[in-house]
């Protein structure tokens, strides 16, 4: 996926989750923050951030924040980002092949799935966890505590039991990394419902993506280890 009209700017502060200041071609611009997470480790006053600007004159801010520089690195921090990205890579066959039904955002249960798939026969389900949080190599999910994502992996157990094949992808929106493991320290209780579902036939997948100003897109597997 490509951004358009990227720009380069200085993080000043962020008032609250929706909203961030930072500092573009000298003047300080309200900015739309395109992930609620808390990203304490990356907005960081007078890190580079990348920004999309927006031609829409009705929007209330001209600038969404889409990616973040932590040190060498840089980190894509668009929540919306990880779905668009995997969609392109499982249309293109990467994955799943002779794909005969792709139904984004499917309800089952209680829950409303990322993706309802039939490919060779095969029903499956998947949810997509975008991944920002970083350390010494280590990429973890989440970043604070997440009920609904606990409520999603009982469902795709769930779906498991009833005949479906089911799936997690992790898209770690950065270029490398050593390897994924859920965060337990911050969520103890996802961690344990991750292991649970791998235990129980989910497919746990985490993959890193290429990262530019203006792009994402899906790189390689890398090692899950729960």
């Amino acid at each position: 996926m490509r951004y358009k009209n990227v720009k380069e700017g200085v993080f000043l502060s962020r008032p609250n989750r929706f909203i961030a200041l930072v500092e573009i071609d000298g003047k300080s611009e309200i900015c739309h923050v395109k992930n609620t997470g808390r990203c304490k480790e990356l907005l960081i006053p007078g890190v580079r951030v990348f920004l999309e600007e927006s031609d829409n004159p009705a929007r209330s801010t001209k600038f969404d924040l889409i990616a973040v520089k932590k040190g060498k690195m840089l980190i894509n921090v668009d929540s919306q980002a990880p779905n668009k990205v995997i969609y392109e890579w499982i249309r293109d066959e990467n994955y799943f092949k002779n794909i005969d039904v792709f139904k984004p955002e499917t309800r089952y249960g209680d829950s409303r799935f990322d993706l309802y798939l039939e490919a060779d026969g095969r029903w499956i389900f998947a949810e997509v966890k975008g991944v920002t949080l970083e350390e010494e190599g280590i990429v973890m999910f989440p970043d604070a505590p997440t009920q609904r994502g606990v409520k999603h992996i009982n469902e795709l157990i769930r779906a498991k039991e009833e005949g479906y094949e089911a799936y997690i992808f992790f898209v770690v929106q950065m270029d490398e990394c050593l390897f994924f493991t859920p965060n337990a320290r911050t969520h103890p209780e996802f961690a344990t419902a991750l292991r649970s579902a791998a235990e129980q036939g989910v497919k746990v997948l985490a993959l890193t993506c290429h990262t530019t100003p203006d792009s994402l897109e899906i790189k390689d597997f890398v090692d899950v280890r729960l």
